[in-house]
């Protein structure tokens, strides 16, 4: 397996290539858009009695996970379980509720996990957490109206590199119950799936705790390609070269059959990407329908 490896910087350029809430001026006004546009979300759907929010997938006290949607008992929904991002130390799935009415109305069920942040936590930890989180939707998705065959996973930023992570999971070591193939495909946006770079950001290094060995062992890049379902890797336009890059490593290292898409968002910064996601017409949000069969 070839791939492209990150050439040595100094700290600086990697603040700078990193930091998105410094390179991206409306960065917090777009933060503070998502709590608000959360919140309605919420308030809206627990309304509509179409919302069951901190139900508890694990022991932990952040394994707990919000739903969105019901269907008619009998029916089967597809499931898109969403990870949020924040560098694996900052924001909580409230903070993307908003991500899910759109699925909801196209007929889909969408799930949102909480998980512990670092650095009280390892990402190893974390990885672990959002797997639990999957294998609690599959192992509940009779209840839910789920169809167990269509679980997909869309992530941010951080929560693109745990959608590459349970994209490469052996699920049979996580329970003898659960199928190689349990997830059916996966969407990230602006991942990261080579960790090596973000042991040189002074900004974010500190938090994460990373030895180089974690860093090969947490890479999605630097693991075999999956044997089932497939990645789609989106990045803004406007993102980094260092994200760019990070977004066709994964293409190089799986290849073509299992990450079919791997494409630049014309326009969009780090956090407008979101934005896409949840917008019908976008082709972000069309590439996350053909994953959930809608």
């Amino acid at each position: 397996m070839t791939t492209q490896a990150a050439q040595p910087h100094t700290p600086e350029w990697y603040d700078q290539q990193y930091n998105n809430r410094t390179r991206v001026p409306l960065a917090l006004e777009h933060l503070k858009s998502w709590v608000e546009r959360s919140q309605a979300a919420r308030a809206a759907a627990l309304a509509q009695g179409s919302a069951q929010l901190d139900v508890r997938y694990g022991d932990g006290p952040a394994e707990v996970l919000d739903i969105f949607g019901s269907r008619p008992r009998g029916a089967r929904a597809p499931v898109l379980v969403h990870i949020h991002g924040g560098y694996w130390r900052a924001l909580s799935k409230s903070d993307q509720s908003f991500v899910a009415p759109p699925f909801v109305q196209a007929g889909a069920i969408v799930v949102v996990p909480e998980y512990a942040l670092a650095p009280s936590v390892s990402l190893e930890h974390i990885s672990l957490q959002m797997a639990r989180a999957v294998a609690w939707v599959w192992r509940h998705a009779e209840e839910l109206g789920a169809d167990p065959r269509r679980i997909v996973v869309s992530g941010h930023s951080a929560g693109g590199h745990l959608a590459g992570m349970l994209s490469a999971c052996l699920w049979a070591k996580l329970g003898s119950d659960l199928p190689a193939g349990l997830l059916h495909g996966a969407l990230s946006l602006s991942g990261l799936f080579d960790m090596e770079p973000l042991r040189h950001a002074p900004f974010l290094a500190p938090d994460l705790g990373l030895t180089a060995k974690a860093a090969r062992r947490l890479s999605p890049a630097l693991m075999p390609a999956p044997a089932h379902g497939k990645l789609m890797a989106l990045v803004g336009g406007l993102e980094s070269e260092e994200f760019h890059r990070q977004n066709t490593l994964i293409r190089t290292a799986w290849g073509k059959r299992r990450v079919p898409v791997c494409e630049a968002v014309p326009g969009c910064d780090h956090f407008t990407i979101l934005h896409e996601l949840a917008d019908p017409a976008s082709r972000t949000h069309r590439l996350a329908r053909e994953l959930l069969g809608l």
